[in-house]
């Protein structure tokens, strides 16, 4: 049974004077005042952030409702995550005696579940009059659990930027210590299914997949070219502007792209300094990922490598050649599909109104493309839209391509980070191993 809802509100800081559009959980006793307060402070997060955590607070609370008798919070806490992992439902009675009927969850979300509620009433700790009220304190840790910290203290400074100012004395009290309360310890798995589109088809998918009233559709085949051929994430490509794509100086046969920080990019009209002053000034919108993720024109943004103080990093389209490709593809789509809004905008992409194009118009277009050309969309077959850059990452380390230069090329913060995109399946082993043998 649940006893929480979610509520949309709109809330003011009365220190700062700051108003935010926040979910908000709501109790039999009213809104939980102080988890929108939390929510405000980190308003830096993601939206998708704040819904889990939302999420994760609305479990406990209904837990704790179903579980009155509960007098000590670790314990109640243990109770709650054993609750998360294992589920409530008795199925040979095919009852629940607290009324949840939660099914098993996996061990990844169970313990971003417990993070959730564990960094909230961290928070609250740090409140004045608070300093006891820490949920899932800490214990001392057992040896090997020292170490263990000490191993994800070490990874994480080595990609850190200034890392030498981080303190060593502090590292060596957190890492002596352990939550009272966890989750079970995860399986390490290395997926063996490379989910990237497959390479003997895009061709196929980007011009015989992409019709639009069995004319070539010019706008879709150009983002897929940026997806696959240019490495992009399906969210960045949305907050492009028109001016954002422009001739190479230095190849005037091939185009430059840059992907620009929604918020923080230089804005392409010099009487503005930032993307976000440009676009609350001159029309209608804001930028994409600052709308509510249940929004059709919300556009998330993962937060890549910058290369230039202007806040952008340029496109390298892999092959180099699909440059010229793509350009050709691009004046196209200007010349007979792009519709020019009748309320302004500068995104390069819009729909048949004239308006921003949107996430999941794409994502039924290209739906539709794959089936069209016999294959079946499903992530574990890399047919979905992530499965584009995938097979850019793929591509790259054929080509022979360091892990800091595929990095750069993906735009990721962390050297580590691209090799879940670059990693061999075991059936690309056997073949270097039958190679060498050879």
């Amino acid at each position: 049974m649940k006893h929480t809802l979610k509520l949309a509100v709109s809330y003011t800081d009365t220190a700062s004077g700051n108003r935010h559009q926040l979910p908000a959980v709501y109790t039999r006793s009213g809104i939980l005042i102080s988890h929108l307060r939390y929510l405000a402070w980190y308003s830096e997060k993601s939206d998708s952030w704040r819904e889990k955590a939302v999420f994760a607070v609305r479990l406990l609370v209904d837990y704790i409702e179903a579980t009155p008798s509960f007098k000590k919070t670790t314990t109640l806490l243990k109770s709650f995550t054993e609750a998360l992992v294992t589920g409530t439902i008795d199925y040979q009675a095919s009852d629940d005696p607290l009324g949840l009927f939660w099914k098993p969850r996996e061990l990844t979300v169970a313990n971003n579940i417990l993070f959730h509620i564990t960094h909230y009433t961290d928070f609250l700790a740090l409140q004045e009059g608070f300093e006891q009220s820490r949920v899932n304190p800490f214990r001392e840790a057992t040896s090997w659990e020292e170490r263990i910290n000490w191993c994800a203290y070490y990874h994480k400074q080595a990609n850190v930027f200034l890392n030498h100012l981080s303190s060593h004395s502090e590292a060596q009290k957190a890492a002596a210590r352990k939550r009272l309360v966890y989750t079970p310890m995860q399986l390490m798995i290395s997926n063996d299914k490379a989910e990237r589109f497959p390479e003997d088809r895009i061709e196929s998918l980007i011009y015989e997949g992409f019709l639009l009233r069995g004319q070539p559709d010019y706008r879709s085949q150009a983002i897929t070219m940026l997806l696959n051929y240019g490495g992009l994430r399906k969210s960045e490509v949305f907050h492009i502007f028109t001016s954002d794509i422009t001739l190479h100086p230095n190849h005037p046969d091939e185009a430059l792209v840059r992907v620009y920080h929604p918020v923080y990019g230089k804005s392409p009209d010099p009487s503005y300094k930032k993307r976000a002053d440009y676009l609350l000034s001159e029309s209608t919108y804001k930028p994409r990922n600052t709308y509510r993720a249940t929004e059709r024109l919300f556009s998330g943004w993962k937060n890549p490598l910058m290369t230039s103080k202007d806040g952008y990093f340029e496109v390298i389209f892999n092959p180099t050649h699909k440059a010229k490709e793509f350009l050709n593809v691009w004046v196209n789509y200007l010349k007979y599909q792009r519709v020019e809004p009748d309320d302004f905008h500068p995104f390069a992409f819009t729909n048949d109104q004239g308006r921003p194009e949107t996430l999941k118009n794409y994502q039924r277009r290209h739906k539709r493309a794959v089936e069209r050309i016999g294959l079946e969309c499903r992530k574990e077959f890399g047919t979905t839209e992530h499965g584009h850059r995938h097979a850019y990452g793929y591509r790259a380390r054929q080509l022979g391509l360091t892990q800091v230069e595929i990095q750069k090329a993906m735009h990721h913060k962390s050297p580590n980070s691209c090799l879940i995109y670059i990693k061999p399946t075991s059936d690309d082993i056997r073949a270097e191993m039958r190679e060498s043998e050879r």
